[in-house]
Order: C-alpha cells, then sequence, then structure tokens
C-alpha cells in the first residue's frame, strides 16, 4: 500500500508503546488535609446553631482544600519574610548605607571607656596622694586612702608579674611557622607528579569529580516570632484579632 509495509509499522508502534501495553489507569482517591470526622460534626453543630440544613461532603471537601490553600499561602509568606531578614543588602551595589547603628555604638563604647579610663586615673592620682602623705595626725578617712593606694600598688604588681610570665611561656614556646602550600616535599621535583602545586591544588578542589559530586542541600529558611508577628500585623483578616494581641504578650 503506496510502498508501506503494514507488518513492519505495526511491528514498529508495538515495540514503540511496549511499555503502556497492559497497563491500566486508575485514579487514586485524593486525601483530605483535614480530619472529616471532627470537621463534620463542627460544621453540623454552627449548622444546626443557625438553621442551616447539615453540610454536604462537597461542602467538607471545599473546606478542607481551602484550609490547605490558607496555610500554603501563609507559609509562602513567612518564608519570603524570613528571607527578606536574613538578606544582607550591604552588599548589593543598589543600596547605600546612610545610618551605621554598630558604628554608632562603637564610638559611644570608645566615649565610655575612656571616661572611664580618665575617672580611675584621678582616682589614682588622688589614693598616690594620700598614700605620699606625711601628717602626722591623720583621719579615718585618710587610712582608708592610704589602705586602698596600697591594695591599687599590690594588683598592679600582680598584673606586671603575669604579663611577663605570660610572655615568658610565648617566648619558651617560640612562634609557630607554617608549613608552605607550595613548599617542594622530599625527592620530588617541582612541578612533577609528586607534587601539587597551590593553584592546582585548589584547581582540583573546585571542579568535583563524577564521582564525587554531591547534590545540592536545600537551603533551610528558619522562622521566629518575629516574623510570625509581621505577618499577623499585614493580614487584613488578622490584624485585630486576639490572636495577634495575645502573641504580643508573649
Amino acid at each position: 500500500m503506496a510502498g508501506v509495509n503494514l507488518s513492519e509499522e505495526s511491528a514498529r508502534i508495538m515495540a514503540t508503546n511496549a511499555d503502556f501495553i497492559g497497563t491500566q489507569m486508575r485514579s487514586i482517591k485524593e486525601e483530605k488535609f483535614l480530619i472529616q470526622d471532627p470537621l463534620h460534626d463542627h460544621i453540623n453543630r454552627l449548622c444546626q446553631k443557625h438553621g442551616l440544613q447539615n453540610a454536604s461532603s462537597e461542602v467538607m471537601d471545599l473546606i478542607s482544600l481551602a484550609t490547605q490553600e490558607r496555610l500554603k499561602l501563609l507559609t509562602e509568606k513567612l518564608c519570603t519574610i524570613a528571607a527578606h531578614r536574613m538578606e544582607a543588602y550591604r552588599n548589593d551595589s543598589r543600596f547605600e548605607v546612610t545610618t551605621d547603628i554598630k558604628t554608632q555604638l562603637k564610638v559611644f563604647e570608645q566615649l565610655d571607656s575612656l571616661e572611664r579610663k580618665r575617672r580611675e586615673e584621678q582616682e589614682r592620682e588622688i589614693l598616690m596622694r594620700a598614700a605620699k602623705s606625711r601628717s602626722k595626725q591623720e583621719d579615718p578617712e585618710q587610712l582608708k586612702l592610704k589602705q586602698r593606694a596600697k591594695e591599687m600598688q599590690q594588683m598592679e604588681l600582680e598584673q606586671m608579674r603575669q604579663k611577663e610570665a605570660n610572655l615568658t611561656a610565648l617566648a619558651a614556646i617560640g612562634s609557630r611557622k607554617k608549613r608552605k602550600v607550595d613548599s617542594p616535599t622530599p625527592g620530588s621535583v617541582p612541578g612533577g607528579p609528586g607534587q601539587a602545586t597551590g593553584s592546582s591544588f585548589l584547581t582540583n578542589l573546585s571542579t568535583p569529580s563524577s564521582t564525587s559530586r554531591r547534590r545540592p542541600m536545600p537551603r533551610i529558611k528558619r522562622v521566629n516570632l518575629r516574623d510570625v508577628l509581621f505577618l499577623l500585623e499585614q493580614e487584613r483578616e488578622m490584624k485585630k484579632s486576639q490572636l495577634l494581641f495575645k502573641s504580643f504578650l508573649k
């Protein structure tokens, strides 16, 4: 028939669809997201309360599917909020830092440290003057200042001894020298097969072989209470709910 061998074509079709021949397709019952019995009882109680007829199974399926989609949407929003919270905008060239709180806090800490040192120096000067005084009639306050001056001198001597002991211990241990990566091993020729240079070593690490190829691990996003509160504040149905106000009290 027009140069077509029907037996060959039939054999070719049978060989192509051999995997599907003899198989039977059947539908699988969809598993409901919510447990049906408690849901059915709760909805029937609400229907009786408002004078309505009992809800059918289609209503149960619709409510279960709507709940699943709602929770899925909330989960996706929480993941987006957590990703935005963890994102470092400092490295993005499209953003410019206008206020650096950490630098301001460091400046305040340095000012506090300078003020503390100044007060300590003043107190130390007062104590040293009291310790050097040679008055015969000394009041109890003067004696207390002399005692504090002696204690301060002892603490300074102890700190100096501790510092000298640490320096002596470090000198006895000696400086630790790191072995160079490109240093040739004994009996090997530089650049030969017995030696791997730094560049080739890094190249071997950066290009994994087919046997040691690893699958990319999924990134886990951690959601905290602040993310949930932010989501509740943005949702129109939840921003005035009791759940949000109770969450602020935790």
